[in-house]
């Protein structure tokens, strides 16, 4: 399947947004994931707040333009939300990207359109959500 019509201007822009995420050794939880499909990563950085939502957050990418946008995306709009807000999210993303439901409410989303008709880079798009869930402290049970 050819990738002509998924690799736009507006995705190939979003992946280079980015770069104001630099690496922050410092942040003192890391995570990351890979996609099984495409061998594309992301890894990340964060630190949270008294209330264990994201304060701050680093990525370092390792995957295609459709990956980098996904984190891009997902880092503008990271602060501030817990890690069940990040688990439901993504799994809303992944109902809209495997045609279930209406689109996720995750603020840039739809500039990631196009790769609705390419599965392959399906998982390249969660890497960030992954990530986030491996970085931040599960819930302690009571």
């Amino acid at each position: 399947m050819s990738t002509r019509g998924l690799y736009t201007p507006e995705i190939l822009a979003g992946a280079m947004g980015l770069a104001e995420f630099p690496w922050d050794e410092s942040l003192p939880l890391k995570g990351s994931a890979r996609s099984r499909s495409c061998g594309s990563a992301i890894e990340l950085a964060l630190s949270t707040d008294a209330a264990g939502s994201i304060d701050r957050l680093a990525l370092r990418p390792h995957a295609c333009a459709v990956g980098q946008a996904a984190a891009n995306i997902f880092a503008r709009s990271a602060r501030g939300r817990s890690r069940s807000e990040i688990a439901a999210a993504r799994d809303a993303i992944a109902q809209w990207l495997a045609g279930e439901g209406g689109g996720p409410e995750w603020p840039g989303i739809d500039l990631l359109a196009p790769a609705l008709g390419y599965p392959a880079r399906h998982a390249a798009i969660l890497l960030a959500w992954e990530a986030a869930l491996v970085a931040l402290p599960a819930p302690v049970a009571a």
